[in-house]
């Protein structure tokens, strides 16, 4: 007996479907469970969580902030590079600020909760408090001495090719002195709240300063990675901070700095990507082999 078309339309439907509920939703899991099983593989499946002390403290494959509850540095700890995620280095908000080189004008509001940085004021600041914290030179070309964007909104009597009438240094404000006091002989003035000099006809010029072409600040303590949770610094980085370290725990730096050697990875596949510090991992070490004071 032939069934009606209809009939064996659906029974083919829901032949297929059981064969591919039994393939993708059974047999292709637990082919994936198995082989997170596998050695070598196990602790990566697990989350590459890391603990001490009998507990957990964290992921190998997710950064966190070494900071007090006032979010400034603990001194004694290696510090992360910067995270764009949520508050930081927050899971449920992995993100970059999808600001890109073209940012260097601040948002400056009446409101000071509604201010917005500029990716370059940004990196400014940053690089300006990690030269403070390391005892370093923090400067960078472009950026001023108070740490923001050094950039100047040039008005022109007419359009672009006039006589300069107005200058303008668009990321700051009062009590701030002007990074420059005079630019072609006319005087700088700081920027108002609420001003939008962009739009009110202002050639944007940025100004590189005196600052050396080679900051001693690597650009991965300024700058935040794609997913905001980049648990690695770079070697640089961390040799940067050995001193401060080895000082806050009363350790040889020496001793310091070969730790941050044991815990720098190469490129992936030797030739992908770039040598790395885990920086939790280096971190439990630091208090195994040198306890804080």
């Amino acid at each position: 007996m032939r069934l009606p078309t209809w009939l064996a339309q659906h029974l083919a439907a829901l032949r297929a479907l059981l064969v591919f509920t039994v393939l993708l939703g059974l047999a292709y899991p637990l082919a994936l469970v198995a082989v997170g099983r596998l050695p070598g593989l196990h602790d990566k499946a697990d989350g590459s969580l890391l603990a001490a002390n009998g507990q957990t403290v964290g992921s190998a494959l997710i950064g966190q902030s070494f900071t007090d509850a006032d979010g400034k540095p603990v001194p004694r700890y290696f510090q992360s590079r910067p995270s764009a995620a949520g508050d930081g280095y927050d899971p449920t908000s992995t993100a970059a600020s999808n600001l890109g080189p073209e940012s260097v004008v601040d948002t400056i509001a009446a409101n000071p909760d509604d201010s917005t940085q500029s990716l370059l004021t940004q990196v400014c600041a940053r690089s300006k408090a990690v030269g403070e914290l390391e005892g370093v030179d923090g400067r960078r070309p472009y950026c001023t001495s108070d740490g923001v964007g050094a950039v100047l909104a040039v008005f022109r009597a007419d359009g672009l090719t006039g006589r300069i009438t107005r200058v303008v240094s668009v990321n700051q404000t009062a009590p701030a002195t002007p990074f420059v006091t005079s630019y072609q002989g006319v005087p700088v003035e700081l920027a108002k709240p609420g001003e939008d000099y962009v739009a009110a006809g202002g050639v944007i010029t940025p100004m590189r300063g005196d600052a050396p072409a080679d900051p001693a600040v690597p650009s991965d303590a300024v700058t935040a990675s794609a997913s905001g949770l980049d648990p690695q610094i770079s070697p640089a980085y961390a040799k940067l901070q050995v001193n401060r370290v080895a000082r806050e725990r009363g350790a040889d730096p020496a001793a310091v700095r070969r730790l941050v050697d044991e815990h720098t990875t190469g490129r992936s596949l030797g030739f992908m990507g770039a040598p790395g510090v885990n920086v939790l991992e280096l971190n439990l070490a630091l208090d195994q082999q040198f306890p804080a004071r």
